[in-house]
């Protein structure tokens, strides 16, 4: 699917990064949306192993494999996957056209 999730080099980076200190058996981070939070849903980051899930879109960046769990598809529409990291804090973000709004500490988003 085209346009689905879009990732920045440092989130890719990252994505590799954390794959290479995965468990044996991974070769994938895997993004889903779970109801949660203050403001009704979250994004939620796994390892998984590609073999292992089936119909969900996988997603080859500059050797990073990422995995889109079906449910969470009309979420992530046109979304931005990013790593930053600052003085106090390193995450990686989603600059989603999607939301209507998120709570005050960006954890939770609603649509």
């Amino acid at each position: 699917m085209n346009n689905l999730l879009s990732i920045t080099s440092n989130a890719t980076n990252r994505i590799k990064k954390i794959l290479s200190n995965a468990p044996e058996g991974i070769d994938s981070v895997v993004i889903g949306v779970d109801k949660s939070g203050c403001s009704g849903y979250s994004y939620k980051l796994d390892f998984g192993n590609s073999s292992d899930l089936k119909n969900f879109e996988i997603i080859y960046q500059d050797g990073a494999k990422v995995l889109i769990d079906p449910k969470a598809t009309m979420f992530l529409l046109g979304a931005v996957m990013d790593y930053r990291e600052d003085k106090l804090a390193s995450r990686f973000i989603f600059d989603n056209p999607n939301e209507k709004s998120s709570c005050g500490c960006g954890e939770s988003f609603s649509l």
